[in-house]
């Protein structure tokens, strides 16, 4: 079975060609301008479609003709890019008649991240730029234990460097690693529940007041412990014996070595994808929709009239 998936939730055009569970493409375009303009990132995904599209049948060494199955990011996601995927999905029902699978873009990333760890049922830290969530998998479904209670851990990063005038995240990463102070920044966890908005506030109040690497290092450390936080309070009620990390701030190499850490003390197994499959991407898009054919989950095969965007599609409502 050959399945190829197309992702497009958000800055990341990605498409992926999943061969017998196996991913054997996996190539994308992303356009990142200190921030997402809706419009203009479809335009690119747009633009960009078909290069991308040739260049991972190449790799693959397969014709459209090959493909069996199309699947493409249903959503979470921004609306206009998300077109852009459904759009291609129904143009391949359309003209080569290939059956078409509307998958989760968030359980993408969790069934991505199990297929390299190995892991059977973890538990889940999903953090990205919109989504912040601890899950566990209950029966057919993944079950959101705690959130975000504003705004996502990526988008908040996002938010603070281009205010500090960094490009995003991965600049307050780097920063960070030359910081020796910790200034004391709100911290706000609730339960199973975080929230970001009034550290971001507080953060940028501090901006030519500290070292901007001061600053970065203590609001990552103090941002990632309420992560920490709930996700241990999780890992204390569920007995889980595995833990993972997906989406785009799992790549952040501190926030893996405090979860280690939690993992090593709970003597559990901690494990993360490789980057390419943390970021956005379409290899996991494609690989989701192979477990969703192989498990012959008829719900997720759209009818054309159903190949549409659903942005605000949760978690917990994707069967698997």
């Amino acid at each position: 079975m050959i399945v190829l998936g197309i992702e497009s939730t958000a800055h990341t055009l990605g498409i992926g060609i999943v061969k017998d569970g196996k991913v054997i493409a996996n190539e994308k375009s992303m356009l990142f301008e200190y921030g997402i303009h809706p419009r203009k990132t479809a335009d690119h995904h747009a633009d960009q479609f078909n290069i991308v599209l040739n260049t991972a049948l190449k790799k693959a060494g397969l014709e459209i003709e090959d493909i069996d199955i199309v699947s493409f990011s249903q959503g979470p996601g921004i609306g206009p890019c998300l077109r852009i995927a459904s759009i291609a999905a129904r143009t391949f029902n359309i003209e080569y008649e290939k059956p078409v699978v509307g998958v989760n873009h968030c359980v993408a990333h969790i069934e991505i991240s199990k297929y390299f760890t190995r892991f059977e049922d973890p538990l889940v830290l999903y953090v990205s730029g919109g989504n912040t969530q601890v899950i566990i998998k209950e029966k057919n479904r993944y079950h959101i234990l705690g959130e975000t209670l504003d705004v996502g851990i990526g988008n908040m990063l996002d938010t603070f460097a281009r205010s500090a005038g960094l490009k995003n995240a991965r600049d307050v990463e780097e920063k960070a690693k030359n910081g020796n102070k910790y200034i004391s920044l709100p911290y706000s966890v609730k339960g199973m529940d975080a929230s970001f908005s009034g550290i971001l506030t507080y953060s940028e109040k501090l901006i030519g007041k500290e070292k901007i690497e001061d600053i970065c290092f203590s609001l990552q450390e103090t941002a990632y412990a309420s992560l920490c936080e709930i996700t241990e309070r999780a890992l204390a009620l569920t007995g889980k014996n595995e833990i993972t990390i997906c989406g785009g701030v799992a790549q952040n190499k501190r926030l893996q070595e405090m979860l280690s850490q939690i993992a090593e003390d709970w003597n559990c197994r901690f494990g993360v994808a490789p980057n390419e499959y943390n970021a956005d991407n379409g290899g996991m898009i494609a690989y989701l929709g192979y477990l969703v054919a192989k498990r012959k989950i008829k719900k997720h095969f759209l009818t054309r009239e159903k190949i549409v965007p659903r942005p605000k599609y949760r978690t917990e409502e994707f069967i698997i």
